[in-house]
């Protein structure tokens, strides 16, 4: 029983609310002096609030359609991009299809098939279950739709635009669904002004892709752009589609790994010791077919590999977990790529031994060796065989006290060697000072009986001295200078190759005998394709060869002794972490990869004039203090504390 009671006073209306036995008292003094101000968003501003964090780029449509598309149960996925996803996406499935209604229920907000009630977020096995994508894209774009469901004679063609529907009729399609997503953030300009280049964009999608497909070997995929056919995934087993992704090298560089345990399931394929690179390395972790990031289960991988690949190399995995759905949660960030496990701890140590067991299952554990060559085989004794006792041969004819023909073992003519004597001492000082030749070489003195001018700078201490193979140590007015020789060595040739490109000429080409055949990933090719004109300008010759292949024709001069391949591999990495709009940022990453690569290493000993040319070219250039990267290059010991160790 609710009892309302009110009385005036001189500040305020008050309110008295009486209900079940307990008084309330509420203010409404404000709801009589403001306005309600407090009021429900349109449809089309909701969605477009939610596609800034559903959509963010190209890469997040295709997501977003792919997995739909992999959710209906498709065997075959086309996608089609038309300047990176710009002006045009089409993503093509031969699904289930969708109904008239469906079609239409499919765009509004949080409508999803995926789920029914709240329990199901705690066993999630699909992707698309927010009800979140297609409104999204639709708020932003235009979108056009042809989906047949299995069992009807007509499909439905649907067009939407800025969260408006155009129309709604029906079309002669097939079974399947049909999405075409044209002018992405064409009523967002502010979005479409910040799009990356098309390179970046297309270098985003394929990453997304690739996340996909390595998920499902089972599923065909195409891609294209612009007309171009950029990946035919056939299906297959998972090594062949990880071989098809990121190049036939996989085939011999990967392990496979598999555990059963009742916490969880991992399977998938974990890289070999010699497969380790410095950067560009394919790490990937999948839960329950869902793409995560998760830096402790990454160092659990990496500790199974202490002492078998060097500090800072990275081990290439493809590694998937399948977990009870009520163990993960999923939701605690909006791209869904980190995920919370319940018992991270007991999975990591699963993780680890499993990774542990694949490298010892397949021998590549270092061992110990035995140089077994030439050593006679000694077959293991089984008692259940007869011993036959060894054959002996005689020769009836054979006399031991028979002469036998000897040849001379020593040499003739030795005589000869010594007919003439060895001159004495006194015969050697003799001819000496008739041809007026010193025995000794003595030190060339002055009139006075001093050493010479050029003999005291022979024997005045260098003006450089290298300690431990990494530090050039020199003299300066204020104290000890101390320099770091790799990264004095990183500057410089970072300035030269900057200067190069900026230039257009390069400092030489260097002709290869053999050239060498390498293959980078679709992502990879994209970004080697937008680089190769700086490459060029470096002093590379690459020659296209299809299919993501490039032969390496030629080397810039003076970087004899590295592996190009690696070396190619690691420019193409860092462009694509750092890759950028502006052309004056890519040529700097490109510069400091090639003079990290090509710089003098750590532990190289060099002698004086090394040293000498290596101090002058670090203060010939523009910032002697300090890498491109940030890292100190010069340090400096002041007298003083000099002076104070030893007192």
């Amino acid at each position: 029983m609710v009892h309302i009671h009110s009385c005036h006073s001189r500040t305020a209306f008050i309110c008295l609310l009486v209900a079940d036995g307990e008084v309330s008292y509420i203010n409404t003094d404000h709801f009589q002096t403001m306005s309600d101000v407090i009021q429900l968003l349109p449809d089309s501003v909701a969605n477009q609030i939610a596609a800034g964090e559903v959509i963010q780029r190209p890469a997040s449509v295709i997501k977003e359609l792919v997995e739909n598309a992999v959710d209906a149960g498709a065997h075959c996925i086309k996608v089609l991009v038309t300047d990176a996803g710009r002006t045009s996406i089409q993503v093509i499935d031969d699904g289930r299809g969708m109904t008239d209604t469906d079609a239409r229920l499919a765009f509004e907000r949080h409508a999803t098939s995926k789920i029914r009630k709240a329990d199901d977020l705690f066993a999630l096995h699909t992707m698309g279950f927010r009800g979140e994508a297609l409104a999204s894209i639709a708020a932003v774009a235009k979108v056009e739709l042809k989906t047949r469901l299995e069992g009807n004679e007509i499909g439905t063609s649907i067009s939407i635009a800025g969260s408006k529907v155009m129309s709604q009729e029906p079309v002669s399609c097939p079974v399947g669904s049909n999405f075409t997503v044209e002018n992405l953030f064409y009523n967002v300009p502010a979005r479409r002004k910040f799009l990356k280049t098309n390179a970046t964009e297309l270098n985003n999608i394929m990453t997304a892709f690739e996340r996909i497909v390595l998920v499902y070997p089972d599923i065909s995929f195409i891609m294209y752009s612009n007309g171009n056919e950029l990946l035919n995934l056939r299906a297959g087993s998972l090594h062949q589609r990880i071989s098809d992704v990121f190049g036939k090298r996989f085939n011999q560089d990967i392990l496979p790994l598999k555990v059963d345990t009742a916490m969880c399931r991992i399977s998938g394929f974990v890289g070999k010791p010699e497969a380790a690179r410095r950067k560009g390395t394919h790490e990937y972790f999948f839960v329950n077919g869902r793409y995560m990031k998760h830096p402790y289960f990454h160092k659990a991988v990496a500790s199974a590999f202490d002492r078998l690949v060097p500090m800072g190399m990275h081990i290439p995995y493809f590694i998937y977990f399948d977990i009870d759905p009520a163990d993960i949660d999923v939701n605690i960030h909006p791209t869904k790529t980190e995920i919370k496990f319940e018992n991270e701890q007991a999975v990591w140590q699963i993780l680890t031994a499993a990774v542990k067991d694949a490298i010892g299952k397949f021998c590549e554990v270092p061992s110990i060796d035995f140089d077994t060559e030439g050593k006679p085989d000694i077959p293991v004794f089984d008692p259940s065989q007869t011993v036959a006792p060894p054959t002996t041969s005689l020769n009836p004819t054979y006399n031991p006290f028979s002469p036998s023909p000897r040849h001379a073992s020593v040499p003739t003519g030795w005589q000869q060697l010594y007919d003439e004597p060895e001159p004495t001492f006194e015969e050697m000082a003799t001819a000496c000072q008739a041809e007026q030749l010193p025995m000794f070489d003595m030190p060339d003195t002055s009139n006075d009986g001093t050493p010479s001018g050029d003999m005291i700078i022979e024997e005045k201490s260098p003006a450089h001295y290298q300690y431990k193979g990494k530090y050039i140590m020199t003299a300066v007015k204020s104290g000890l200078m101390v320099i770091d020789q790799h990264r004095a060595d990183i500057r410089i040739r970072y300035e030269r190759y900057l200067s190069s490109i900026h230039s257009r000429t390069s400092g030489g080409t260097q002709k290869m005998l053999f050239p060498e055949i390498i293959r980078f990933s679709p992502s990879e090719a994209v970004m080697l394709r937008k680089i190769i004109p700086e490459l060029t300008d470096m002093g590379f010759d690459l020659a296209d060869m299809g299919h993501d292949s490039y032969a390496i024709n030629g080397v810039p001069s003076g970087i004899d002794g590295l592996n190009f391949t690696t070396l190619l591999e690691s420019i193409v990495s860092d462009a694509t972490e750092k890759s950028g709009d502006s052309a004056d940022e890519i040529n700097k990453s490109l510069a400091l990869s090639m003079a990290r690569s090509t710089a003098i290493p750590q532990g190289q000993i060099l002698d004086n004039n090394e040293m000498e040319n290596v101090v002058n070219e670090l203060f010939a250039c523009s910032n002697v203090n300090y890498t491109p990267d940030g890292k100190a290059i010069i340090g400096i010991l002041p007298q003083k504390e000099i002076e104070n160790l030893l007192n």
